[in-house]
This record gives structure tokens, sequence and C-alpha cells, in this order.
């Protein structure tokens, strides 16, 4: 039986450090893969790419009808383990045939409406990627809820390895995009094939129970109904855009929408083990205290992202240049705007509804968020263009947080005033913006001296390490002065990592 966390153990995120660790470890693997790709392919098939894999993420999100997220709920309060993780993998795997059936009866209409007919070639290493990715999900969630964070960490860290190098390598040789697509289906297909064999090893009981599937279905349901709802339209901008601008352009576009891995470095295996470590909270008869460990986890998530968003914002045009080429200079703007991702992820809210099982109000609140995305988008994308787009995206992101956040009092058990931690957020974001300000003035008065920066790359790379450095050392200076120690809190993200949950 794993072990709980007693008192005095240390915080409950350290038992995310393994996984925070693993993710920095991948996390310029992750990066190279658009980086390497929108330098070496030509702006159409990078726009082809992008479409691909829009289309991907989207059926990814969607397909596992929140039964693959449900053994959040259910592992840390059952003995019988088993038939969930069977029972998730083979559902995912059903779904995922299913949609990759409808893909093909579809592939004339999908590539009318993303203006490319390219997308048709390579629809058998799609089908073959989305079904077996998609059901793979249940590897590291299965041993991240039994407390196995080291080798969930191991897996993200081999996983995410594997599928970098099948995407980059084969661009690398020459094979171009539909090398690409077969070295991505092959790497799906292997993870598939570990997953299942991992599941079918896990936990005690039946490979299949009608009573616990049924369960664990009427849970996943309403989360499943909201991710239905929820991935459309959190993608809609980009679907509006694709289906007006030529692929060259969408790719310009999808640069600007070009997120850092912070999501899986440190917000997803935060909100996984808050979600465990709820569902043991409960499990004990400990339930108010799960207030605490919300405004933990936003207080370190918010030292980490305040300033990340800061200093994208402020180095836009160089690091966009200096990632994707000069080719790329007019996405910095869109880049811009979409840095309001990076706020707007410090609080894993939508954790804690998923814990305290209302994921009624989950969908309830997308689909009011979808109401106002359409509307949004249409009127964004017609009237501004790109610009629109990434705009209607962001007004929309921060309507639906603002929902969400609604509804922490009643999934929290306080009053709104104690479920935020006003405090360190203030700290963290005033720091964050004195930082960005001074690297902002610095940055305009040093214009004379990029004419003797080295062309390319090489210069846009020393303006933005400069820069960069300017920042980290001005916003540690200022969270210091505000009483914050940044080594205290590096050490709880990995001071309870031996911690088994």
């Amino acid at each position: 039986m794993p072990q709980t966390e007693e008192p005095g153990s240390g915080s409950f995120l350290g038992r995310a450090g393994p996984l925070v660790l693993a993710r920095l470890g991948t996390a310029l693997l992750t990066i190279s893969i658009p980086l390497v790709l929108a330098r070496c392919m030509a702006l159409r098939e990078y726009g082809t790419y992008k479409q691909l894999f829009l289309i991907s993420q989207t059926l990814s999100y969607i397909l596992p009808f929140g039964m693959a997220q449900a053994l959040y709920f259910f592992i840390p309060r059952t003995d019988q383990r088993r038939p969930y993780f069977v029972q998730s993998i083979a559902f995912l795997t059903f779904t995922g045939v299913m949609a990759a059936l409808v893909l093909f009866a579809l592939e004339g209409t999908i590539g009318r409406a993303f203006s490319n007919p390219d997308l048709a070639s390579y629809r058998w290493e799609q089908a073959v990627y989305v079904v077996c990715f998609m059901a793979s999900y249940t590897l590291e969630i299965s041993l991240t809820t039994q407390g196995r964070t080291r080798q969930s960490a191991v897996a993200y860290l081999v996983s995410d390895t594997l599928r970098a190098l099948a995407m980059v390598v084969p661009v690398l040789l020459g094979f171009g995009l539909k090398g690409l697509m077969v070295a991505a289906a092959a790497f799906a297909t292997l993870r598939y094939l570990v997953a299942w064999t991992v599941m079918l090893r896990s936990g005690t009981g039946p490979r299949f129970d009608r009573r616990l599937f049924m369960s664990q279905l009427i849970y996943a349901v309403p989360f499943g109904a909201a991710m239905l709802v929820a991935i459309p339209q959190q993608y809609a901008h980009q679907y509006m855009v694709s289906g007006s601008v030529s692929p060259e352009l969408f790719a310009i576009y999808a640069v600007g929408c070009f997120q850092f891995p912070v999501v899986d470095l440190l917000y997803t295996p935060t909100s996984e083990v808050l979600m465990v470590r709820l569902g043991e909270l409960d499990k004990q008869g400990r339930g108010a205290e799960g207030v605490a460990a919300f405004r933990e986890a936003t207080s370190k998530l918010a030292l980490a992202f305040f300033p990340l968003a800061a200093f994208l914002f402020a180095a836009a045009p160089d690091l966009i240049e200096a990632m994707f080429g000069a080719r790329f200079a007019e996405a910095a703007p869109l880049f811009r705007v979409s840095v309001l991702g990076v706020v707007l992820a410090i609080m894993p809210m939508d954790g804690v509804l998923r814990a305290r099982d209302q994921t009624r109000y989950l969908f309830g609140a997308y689909l009011a968020k979808a109401a106002i995305t359409v509307p949004l988008v249409w009127i964004g994308v017609r009237r501004f263009g790109m610009l629109g787009g990434i705009a209607s995206w962001a007004l929309a992101e921060a309507f639906g947080k603002a929902l969400l956040l609604a509804r922490m009092p009643k999934a929290l058990g306080v009053p709104f005033r104690r479920c935020v931690p006003w405090r360190q957020l203030g700290k963290a974001s005033i720091s964050a913006a004195a930082a960005a300000a001074g690297v902002a003035v610095v940055r305009a008065l040093a214009q004379p001296a990029y004419a003797v920066l080295p062309p390319g790359f090489l210069g846009r790379a020393l303006a933005l390490a400069a820069g960069g450095l300017l920042f980290g050392v001005s916003y540690l200076a200022v969270l210091r002065l505000s009483g914050v120690r940044p080594l205290s809190v590096l050490a709880s993200f990995r001071g309870g990592a031996a911690t088994r949950a």
C-alpha cells in the first residue's frame, strides 16, 4: 500500500519533484521540434504540419472523454485498481478507432475547410498516431495515481525524448513531412504497446468490472462533455484563421501561438499531484485541508509563471527571430498576446473541480465559454485578421478562468478571500513587472548596439541572452526585497520528492 504524507514530511508538492525534473529535462527537446521544423521546412510544408497536428491535438483531448482523467479520482480511493486501468485504455482505443474512421470519411471536406488538399496525403499516419498516442495517455497517469512519481517521470522522459527524435530526425535526413508522420506513427504504436503492458500488470482485481466501468463512465461523462465543448472552442481561433488564409500565413500564425512547454513542465504535474492529494484528504476525512494545498500550488506556480510571461512579452521580437528565423518576425505581436495563457495557468482550478467531483460545473463553465468564443472569433478574424484571432482567444480564456474561480469557494469549502493567496500573487506579479520594465528600457536604449551584433540567429541569441540575464537578476532581486527567498521556493518542489504518495 502506498504511504500517505504525514505531517512534517514536507510540502505535498515535493511529490511532483520527479515529474517536474523529468519535464525540465525534456523541455528543450520538446521546444526543438517546432524550432527545427520551422527552419528546415518550406512555409507551406510547415503550415501543413501545424494543421495536421492541430487536428490530432483536438481529437486527442476530446476522445478520452474524461475516462483517463477519471483515474485521478478513483485510484486514490480504491484498492482494486486493475479494472480501472484496463477499462480506460480499452475505451480510449475504441473511441480512437471511431475517430480515425471519421477522418477517412471526411478527408475531402477537411482539405477544403483548411484550404489545403495536401492533408489527405497523410491520413493513414495521422490516424495511427491519433489512436495510439491518445490511448497511451493512461501510461503516466496510472503511475502517478499510484504514487509512483519517479517511474512516471522516467516514462515522461523516455517518451518525450523518443517523440522529439521521431519528429525531428526524419526532416533533418531529408525525408520531409512524410518521413516525420511515418516516424510519429511508429513511435505512438510503440508507446501504445508499452501502455497495455503496464495496464495489465498494475494493481489487483479483474481486468473488467461492469459495475466499476459504469461508475467510472458516469463520473467521466460530465468532464468528457466539458472537453467536447472546451477543446474545439480553445482551438477555434486557429481553425478560423487556418480556413481564412493560406498554409504559408497559417505557419506564421502558428508561430505566434507558440506556447513554451510550461504547462507540461510545472502546471500538469502540480495539478496531477494536487488532485491525488485532495483525494487522499477526502478519504481520510480531512477535506478541509484542501484549501491549503490549493493555495500552496497557486503560490509556487505564480512565482514561476508571472516572470516567464513578463519576460516573453518584453523580449518577443528577439525571441521569435532567434528561435524561428527572420521570416517569422511578423509573429511577434501575435506572440505577445498569446503569453496571457501563461498568466492564466497560475491556478490549477480544473484539477480542484475534478478532484471534488465538480465536473458538471466544469461542463457548464466550458459551455458558457464556448458560447462567447464563437462570436468573438468570428468577429475578431473577420475584422482584424490574425491579430483579432489571437485576441479573441485571450478574451475567451480569461472569461473561462473567471468562471472557474467563482466556483472555488464551494469546491474548497471556504470564503472566496481565503481561496487565493493574494499576498504571494502580488509579490510575484510586481517583481515580474518591475523586471520586465527594466528590460524594456534597456532594450530601447540599446537599439544602436543592435547594428554591431552579428546578423541572423547569433545576433538575436546574444540580445536574448543579455536580456534574460538582466531580467533574471532583476526579478530575483525584487523578489528577495519583498521577503521571498527564491531558493526556498525551489526546495519546496524537490524537498519531498523522495516521499512516496
